[in-house]
């Protein structure tokens, strides 16, 4: 008796002739309306006809094969088993997936309006609508909490600029030490700088230690005792060494805040949160000069300026003690050999699942915790786990730390701490008399600024990194001569100095502003990263607590004048660092940065 040769099926049911057509006969036409043309929208890539066709024709062989002797073996009318296979449909789910993981848009056949998609063999096993989403709550929390470490840092510069004029008057001060010579002031103003340069020393050793949100519930309560110590302070001493501890809270912070929300953040939008860190130290700094502005009539105006870290400081802390550690970081230490590997799998797994809103189970985290281990143990498979600091200034992390130090270090030495945190100081010589006229003009500094830095976050990726550099320095350069030429020639002209200001404050927004720490952040490669960001908040901080301590001094012995001169020079030195040295990085992957610029 000759065995019918049956049609293994697609989803699990009966197998069996009959007249009508079959489940193959159905699977062609589908395939002959759609094209066997498949797309990848993002990248371009096409996956042609004949190789599909080919794929099909070995599997519905083996498909034959295999039904023709469960039939022989079983009966025409046995129950079949869906067997999973690597079928046309899982190969082209399977590509949907991986582009979706990599925030490349999506597959879709070459007509969009297809009435008759094939069925997904494997739905149950990967639940629609699950792999690779999150909620807005996944996004934003990660983000919000590290970040306000930033805005407490930018809050700290917009409310020195009014809290050095309230300290020195004598009407306002409410203070019987308010005559500060000019080194003590420097020591106020510079204060939290000199503290932040000690907490990214300390952020070095202790950070894969203790871990990111350890890191930031820290850096959180340094924060909250630095401003009550500073708003309570009955005396000079005092309101330094509260300078000092809320600094290495700066210091802290600027090393956990970028590290937990590149590594907690969705991979489609990391970029952008990484970004708009930026914002919030400048969305800070315009607070401070609101609060400033408010309270500059007030007696003792600068204990309220200072002492409105602290809620904002407790906020951060609550809001950092509900948040999971960073899965990454977790790895890190299995890896490591830091931990016991399964447990901290185990960890990471439930970490992104909060941090994603998952339920437990699902396959997306349980990949991408499998991918991070593949990427982790790669980076240390032929290496120690620990490395020196010395490493960074040896090959491709040289040229990186060259790049990115350099970037940070002209950060700072082109004046931008002093602008700042004297910008009410400049406005009342330039002729904004009272304190609150100067403190207002420095709300509107801090909105224009703001809006520059939105503008540079939006268009980085569109106009890549070096041509906003380029023309950003280079109004940098043309501000500070502008400043140097209303202290010698064009005092007469007030507008002078707010306009030099503005125009100042932009270009910085546009370019040192952001992407320097951009630059940072892909710059280094990733045996190296953790140590090279650290020496770069190292440098950072140094090089600005350096300018802002000495600018006082520097204008009592040059003058307002010949500072700003000397500033636009050295701003014009980094103008020909920027156009020699640093590359443009749009477009490129982390891989392709170190394998195309750093190793070239």
């Amino acid at each position: 008796m000759a065995i019918q040769r049956m049609q293994f099926p697609v989803l699990l049911g009966w197998g069996g002739g009959g007249g009508g057509p079959t489940n193959r006969d159905r699977d062609r036409e589908r395939e002959r309306r759609r094209g066997f043309r498949l797309r990848i929208r993002s990248s371009g890539v096409i996956m042609e006809k004949k190789e599909l066709h080919l794929q099909q024709l070995k599997l519905s062989n083996l498909n034959s094969a295999s039904a023709s002797a469960a039939a022989a073996a079983a009966g025409s009318r046995s129950p079949l088993l869906h067997v999973p296979s690597t079928s046309t449909q899982s190969r082209y789910r399977l590509l949907r997936v991986r582009a979706r993981a990599q925030g490349q848009g999506d597959y879709s056949s070459s007509s969009d309006n297809d009435p008759d998609p094939d069925p997904d063999p494997d739905a149950e096993a990967q639940p629609q609508g699950q792999s690779f989403s999150f909620s807005s709550s996944s996004i934003l929390l990660p983000f919000f909490f590290p970040a306000l470490g930033g805005l407490l840092f930018g809050y700290d510069i917009g409310a020195t600029s009014a809290a050095t004029l309230s300290i020195l008057s004598p009407d306002l001060s409410g203070t019987s030490w308010f005559t500060l010579s000019s080194l003590q002031l420097g020591l106020v103003v510079s204060g939290s700088l000199y503290g932040a340069l000690a907490g990214s020393l300390l952020a070095y050793p202790i950070a894969d230690i203790i871990g990111r949100r350890v890191e930031l519930i820290t850096a959180a309560l340094l924060y909250f005792s630095g401003g009550l110590v500073t708003g309570y302070a009955p005396d000079l001493l005092i309101l330094i060494i509260g300078r000092l501890i809320y600094g290495i809270g700066i210091g802290i912070a600027m090393h956990g805040a970028p590290l937990y929300i590149a590594e907690t953040s969705p991979s489609q939008i990391r970029g952008t949160l990484i970004s708009l860190k930026e914002l919030f130290i400048v969305l800070g700094i315009l607070l401070g000069y609101l609060v400033g502005s408010l309270q500059i009539n007030a007696v003792g105006g600068w204990r309220y300026m200072y002492g409105m870290s602290v809620p904002m400081a407790a906020i951060m802390a609550i809001g950092m003690l509900f948040l999971p550690c960073s899965p990454r970081w977790l790895l890190l230490r299995a890896v490591q050999g830091k931990a016991p590997m399964e447990e901290y799998k185990q960890m990471a797994l439930d970490a992104l699942r909060k941090l994603r809103g998952r339920p437990a189970g699902d396959w997306a985290s349980e990949k991408e915790v499998e991918d991070t281990l593949v990427s982790l143990k790669a980076a240390y498979s032929d290496q120690e786990p620990e490395g020196s600091i010395w490493e960074v200034f040896e090959g491709p992390s040289l040229k990186a730390f060259i790049i990115g130090g350099g970037l940070v270090l002209f950060q700072q030495i082109t004046g931008q701490p002093s602008v700042l945190y004297y910008a009410a100081s400049i406005l009342q010589s330039a002729g904004y008399s009272a304190a609150s006229d100067a403190a207002r003009v420095s709300v509107v500094i801090g909105l224009f600024k703001l809006v520059m830095t939105g503008i540079a976050v939006v268009k980085v990726d569109s106009l890549g990194r070096r041509p906003l550099l380029i023309g950003g320095v280079g109004g940098i350069v043309f501000s500070l001569f502008l400043l140097a030429a209303y202290y010698k020639i064009l005092s007469s002209f007030p507008l002078v100095a707010v306009g030099a200001l503005l125009l100042y404050v932009g270009s910085y927004q546009i370019s040192f502003g952001p992407i320097s720490w951009l630059m940072v952040s892909e710059i280094f490669p990733l045996r190296t990263r953790g140590r090279g960001i650290s020496l770069a908040v190292l440098l950072n901080f140094g090089s600005n607590a350096l300018v802002t301590f000495a600018f006082s001094p520097l204008t009592e012995m040059l003058g307002p004048d010949n500072i700003f001169i000397l500033f636009g020079a050295i701003a014009l030195v980094s103008l020909i660092f920027v156009f020699l040295n640093v590359p443009e990085t749009k477009g490129l992957s982390l891989e392709e940065i170190e394998s195309k610029i750093l190793k070239s």
